[in-house]
């Protein structure tokens, strides 16, 4: 008889633990969702910031081209190309910001210290926000490579979790504005 109470002692042990882990890799999915949010958030928020910064008569033509159509294409790109076109914003942010000079005179402009600042705060947010969307994604690979969420099909249906690769390298001139 103590062996059946054992045997189910240990059974239930397994189900709980099971549970248990189920019960993470739900959480961790949540995370990256949260993560995700929050990356596309930063990502909109710094897209429209040079949008709008593109479109104010304060940059030079060119340079409003560049930034107006990368990150109209940033903003408007489908999610299979979402990380390609926020690199090449990325690559126009540190085209059009290159020279100190070029800030500093943008600063010296009517609204020009307020659009600077909102930009910079926005470009530093995404490599923070994309981090923890990685790190969340990262935690999720580890627990569902596991042979037991495997074989007991742990994760139900939910798609493998990707990372969001990308060229979030901020421009050093927009780095240094502060509001």
């Amino acid at each position: 008889m103590s062996t059946w109470i054992w045997i189910a002692v240990a059974v239930a042990a397994f189900g709980l633990y099971l549970s248990w882990t189920a019960g993470r890799l739900d959480r961790l999915h949540a995370r990256i969702d949260a993560a995700r949010a929050a990356l596309d958030a930063q990502l909109l928020r710094r897209a429209s910031g040079a949008q709008e910064l593109a479109t104010s008569t304060l940059l030079d033509p060119a340079a409003s081209i560049v930034l107006y159509q990368a990150s109209h294409a940033a903003r408007t790109a489908p999610p299979e190309a979402r990380e390609v076109a926020e690199s090449d914003l990325s690559q126009a942010l540190r085209a059009v910001f290159a020279e100190q000079e070029q800030v500093d005179e943008l600063a010296a402009l009517p609204g020009g210290p307020e659009a600077l600042a909102d930009l910079g705060e926005a470009v530093r947010r995404v490599p923070m926000a994309r981090r923890f969307h990685n790190d969340s994604v990262r935690a999720a690979r580890a627990v569902r490579r596991h042979r037991i969420v495997r074989l007991f099909r742990l994760a139900g249906r939910a798609p493998f979790p990707l990372a969001f690769e990308m060229d979030d390298e901020a421009p050093a001139t927009l780095e240094r504005v502060r509001t």
